[in-house]
């Protein structure tokens, strides 16, 4: 006897079926079933007909290709690893049903060094400063696609005295999904947590637009130059900081006295949250970043 049809697996439509990938960069595709039961989920390339994954197996001789389950919301999300131009295409996500039941996927893939069609606008101050916001778009076949793009705020300078905090927020936006990780470099060396400096703590938040935070308690002069961001889904992006020892420049920006942990905490947290709600306009996301803020005494300007 055939089962009933309420039980049989079926896809979330809600999840994106047009994902843009840089070249270079890490793309991912996903999927989510309901009810699967005993059925397996693989992903096909259209262009072959080729079975790239059966569930978490790599099927392929390519090993760039990785699908991952996550079982808290029944999504498998395949990674296609240093991302090519001839990458680009559909691609089947497949239930083990009889029939076959599909759900396609569009990845396009985009090089802003050679790409004539890509263009790069600054037009977006809702989310943060006009000359610090980099918004990537790609037009094909007369439709607009965001790229994954990563942003640290307060740039492209910070000034901040001897002896007090540098506070370093780097936003991803434009992301189906986040970020498998995300590296601080400091010079084109990783910062780690547990540099032998000691004073420095990284947080990462992982929502509708993931975030990076960089805390470097007791700056020095040592510690000003050029620091990076670099996801694994879109392109590094960097800032220059200054560390001053008591001098005022003219071009001087924005500064940062030293704060207590749980200010700082806060303060980003804050930040965050007021991203999200500019962005999203969710009116839920509103109350609580206004509940936060209360219970702290922060003020987000």
């Amino acid at each position: 006897m055939n089962p009933p049809k309420w039980s049989e697996p079926y896809f979330d439509i809600s999840v994106p079926n047009n994902v843009t990938a840089l070249v270079g960069k890490s793309a991912y595709l996903s999927c989510r079933v309901r009810n699967l039961g005993n059925k397996t989920v693989s992903w096909i390339r259209h262009r072959d007909i080729h079975i790239l994954t059966v569930g978490t197996y790599t099927y392929t001789t390519d090993q760039r290709f990785q699908t991952t389950f996550h079982r808290d919301i029944n999504e498998w999300t395949m990674q296609i690893k240093w991302a090519q131009k001839r990458d680009a295409g559909m691609y089947e996500c497949q239930i083990s049903t009889v029939p076959i039941k599909s759900y396609s996927v569009r990845l396009n893939v985009v090089d802003p060094a050679s790409d004539s069609l890509f263009d790069r606008t600054y037009n977006d101050e809702r989310f943060m400063q006009a000359d610090t916001y980099q918004n990537y778009n790609y037009r094909h076949n007369g439709r607009l696609f965001n790229v994954p793009t990563a942003t640290i705020l307060n740039g492209p300078d910070l000034y901040v005295d001897k002896g007090s905090t540098i506070n370093l927020t780097c936003a991803i936006r434009f992301s189906p999904e986040p970020p498998v990780s995300m590296f601080w470099y400091h010079q084109d060396k990783v910062i780690s947590s547990d540099s032998p400096r000691g004073g420095i703590r990284i947080h990462t938040h992982k929502g509708d637009i993931a975030a990076s935070s960089l805390l470097i308690e007791d700056a020095d002069l040592g510690d000003s130059g050029k620091y990076s961001c670099d996801p694994s889904n879109a392109d590094v992006t960097s800032i220059r900081v200054h560390v001053l020892n008591g001098e005022r420049p003219e071009a001087m920006q924005t500064g940062t006295s030293t704060i207590s942990d749980q200010s700082a905490h806060t303060l980003i947290l804050c930040i965050i949250i007021s991203i999200c709600n500019l962005f999203r306009q969710h009116i839920q996301l509103s109350k609580i970043n206004v509940k936060i803020c209360k219970k702290t005494n922060v003020i987000i300007r």
